[in-house]
C-alpha cells in the first residue's frame, strides 16, 4: 500500500474543486475547508520535521476534542511518525506508566494538564511539550497562560511540508493502549497496512458515496472516533459535523444535516430519550453504525419501531480494527455483530483448539491484514496470544449461527464456572433485561466457597419500577439450569462505563469481592 496518509488524502487531493468544500464544522458553526486542512496539516507536519523528530519516533497526545487534534494525528502520519491518542480523562499515574513505556520525542496535551505534565516530561527526559489550545481558545482567539509553549502559534510559522514521507506496510502508524483492565495496559501497535485495510473495506462495504455528510460525536482517543468514523469519511471526501462531546439534543438537531451517524449503544438509548427524535428528524441518516460496546437488542427494535430504520452493528477491537458488520444491504440480526468483512478470516474454537460447529459457543479468533503484528515491548504477550496457525486470540467468546452471523457471547475473563459448570453472562443478561422493571444488567462471577464462582446479577431499574430480588431470582429458576440463576442480585443507579460506554465488570467485581465470604483470587 502506502502511507495511510496519502491514502486517505487521494480521493480529494487532486481535485482543486475540494479545496473550497467545507471539511469540518463544528457544532458552534466554526468551518473549515479542506484547503484550510490541508494547509494546517502541513505546517504542523513542518514543525514536527523542524523538532528533529523522525519517522518511527513516538508522539503521545492528550487533548479534547477539537479539529486541531485531528489535524495533528493526520500531521504524524504524514511525517511517518507514530501517533499516540491518550483518553483526554486520564489521571497523572496513568499517564506516567504511558510516557514511561512509550518513550515518546513529543507530548502535546491539554492546558489543565500543564503542570503535573511539565514534571513527567521533565522525570522521563521527553524534550519536547507543548500545549493543544481547546476548541474555544481557537475560535476566539483567546490569549491564556498556559505556562507552556502553544502547538498552534508555534506550528504557525513553521515552513509548510508538502512532501508525504514514505512508509511501508509493516511500519507503525499508531500505538493504542488496552484498558488493562487484567493488568497493565498494553500497546497495541497498529502498522499502515492495518489501518489501511480496514478504511479501505469500511468505506466499500458501507457504501460511502459523493455527498455523504457524516455526524461525528465520539472522541478522537479511541478507535471507533478516530479510525473509523474519521478515516471513512476522509477517504470519501466528506464533511463532517464536529459535536465535542455527544449531546442528544445538538444531535437531533444536526441529524438533518448528515447523512452517516455513527455512535455507541448508549448513544442510541439518549436519543431515543428525546421525543423530537423520531422517523423525520433522522430521514435523512442513511446509516445509523452502532459499536464499541453490545447493542441491547431491545435497542435495536426500539430504534426500528421510532425511526423506521435499522442500525448497522459492528464488532471490532484496539488490536484489529473492525472484523465484522452486519450488512449494507441485507438482514440485519439483532443480537449479533453481523459477519466476517472481506478479507479477515474468523474461526470460532472450541478449548482444544478446534472449530466449532454452527450454534456451538467458543473462543474467537481473528486473522488479517487488519491485525496488529503485536504489542509494544511485551514480548511475553506476543508469544501467547496468537495460535500456531497466525491467529489472534481476541479473548471474546463467540457463536456463528447457521446463516454466518456472530453473536458476542461475552470476555473470556468474564467466563464464570460455577460448580464445575461454565456459565455465560450473556445468556443471563439478555434474559434479564426483558424482564419488568430491569433497564439493563450486568452479570459477574464472584467467588464462592462451595462453587468456586457464584453468579451474581447487577441490574439498572426502569423507570418508576421497583424490582424484587426474589421474584426476579424465582422468575430465572423457571428459564435457566439451576446453576446459571444467579444468588444474589443487586439494584443499582447505574453500571460502570468507560468512556466509550463498555460496562467495567472488573468494577462490578472488585464491589462485591467478598460477599460471599472468600477473597478472589
Amino acid at each position: 500500500m502506502a502511507n495511510l496518509y496519502q491514502i486517505l488524502t487521494q480521493r480529494f487531493a487532486d481535485r482543486p474543486a475540494r479545496a473550497s468544500q467545507v471539511a469540518i464544522r463544528t457544532a458552534d458553526g466554526r468551518e473549515i475547508s479542506f484547503g484550510e486542512m490541508d494547509e494546517t496539516i502541513a505546517r504542523y507536519a513542518g514543525f514536527i520535521r523542524a523538532l528533529a523528530i523522525v519517522p518511527g519516533d513516538r508522539v503521545a497526545v492528550k487533548v479534547e476534542k477539537s479539529p486541531e487534534a485531528l489535524f495533528l494525528y493526520l500531521a504524524c502520519l504524514k511525517t511517518g511518525v507514530v501517533y499516540l491518542p491518550l483518553n483526554s480523562a486520564y489521571a497523572e499515574g496513568e499517564i506516567d506508566y504511558f510516557l514511561g513505556d512509550a518513550e515518546p520525542a513529543l507530548v502535546v496535551h491539554q492546558a489543565k494538564s500543564s503542570a503535573w505534565m511539565a514534571a513527567l516530561c521533565t522525570k522521563h527526559g521527553i524534550a519536547h511539550r507543548y500545549v493543544l489550545e481547546d476548541d474555544r481558545a481557537q475560535r476566539e482567539k483567546v490569549e491564556v497562560e498556559y505556562s507552556s509553549a502553544s502547538w498552534s502559534k508555534s506550528a504557525a510559522n513553521a515552513a509548510p511540508m508538502n512532501e508525504i514521507v514514505d512508509r511501508a506496510d509493516d511500519d507503525l502508524a499508531a500505538i493504542l493502549y488496552t484498558s488493562g483492565t487484567t493488568g497493565r495496559s498494553k500497546g497495541a501497535m497498529l502498522t499502515h497496512r492495518n489501518l489501511a485495510s480496514n478504511a479501505i473495506t469500511l468505506h466499500r462495504e458501507w457504501g460511502f458515496r459523493d455527498g455523504d455528510v457524516l455526524l461525528h460525536a465520539l472522541p478522537l482517543f479511541h478507535v471507533h472516533g478516530l479510525f473509523v468514523a474519521c478515516h471513512t469519511a476522509l477517504i470519501n471526501g466528506s464533511t463532517m459535523l464536529f459535536h465535542a462531546k455527544f449531546d442528544a439534543v445538538a444531535a437531533v438537531r444536526d441529524l438533518p444535516r448528515a447523512t452517516v451517524f455513527m455512535g455507541v449503544p448508549t448513544m442510541y438509548v439518549r436519543l431515543l430519550g428525546e421525543s423530537s427524535f423520531d422517523a423525520n428528524a433522522s430521514a435523512s441518516i442513511r446509516l445509523f453504525v452502532s459499536g464499541s460496546a453490545p447493542l441491547l437488542a431491545e435497542t435495536f427494535h426500539s430504534f426500528r419501531e421510532r425511526t423506521g430504520q435499522f442500525i448497522l452493528e459492528r464488532y471490532g477491537m484496539t488490536e484489529t480494527g473492525m472484523i465484522t458488520s452486519n450488512p449494507l444491504l441485507g438482514e440485519r440480526k439483532a443480537g449479533t455483530v453481523g459477519k466476517p468483512l472481506p478479507d479477515v478470516e474468523v474461526r470460532i474454537a472450541n478449548d482444544a483448539g478446534g472449530e466449532c460447529a454452527a450454534g456451538e459457543v467458543g473462543h474467537l479468533l481473528v486473522r488479517g491484514p487488519n491485525v496488529l503484528p503485536g504489542y509494544w515491548r511485551r514480548p511475553d504477550k506476543n508469544a501467547e496470544e496468537w495460535t500456531a496457525d497466525g491467529f489472534f486470540k481476541t479473548g471474546d467468546i463467540g457463536v456463528c449461527d447457521a446463516d454466518g452471523y456472530i453473536a458476542i457471547v461475552g470476555r473470556s475473563k468474564d467466563l464464570i464456572i460455577s460448580g464445575g459448570y461454565n456459565v455465560y453472562p450473556k445468556e443471563i443478561e439478555l434474559l434479564l433485561d426483558e424482564m419488568p422493571g430491569v433497564a439493563e444488567s450486568a452479570v459477574v462471577g464472584i467467588a464462592h466457597p462451595d462453587f468456586g464462582e457464584a453468579v451474581v446479577a447487577v441490574l439498572v431499574k426502569s423507570a418508576g419500577a421497583s424490582p424484587n430480588e426474589a421474584e426476579l431470582i424465582a422468575a430465572m429458576k423457571s428459564k435457566l439450569a439451576n446453576f446459571k440463576v444467579p444468588k444474589r442480585v443487586f439494584v443499582v443507579d447505574a453500571l460502570p462505563r468507560n468512556a466509550m460506554g463498555k460496562v467495567q465488570k472488573n468494577e462490578l467485581r472488585k464491589t462485591y469481592a467478598g460477599l460471599f465470604g472468600v477473597s478472589s483470587a
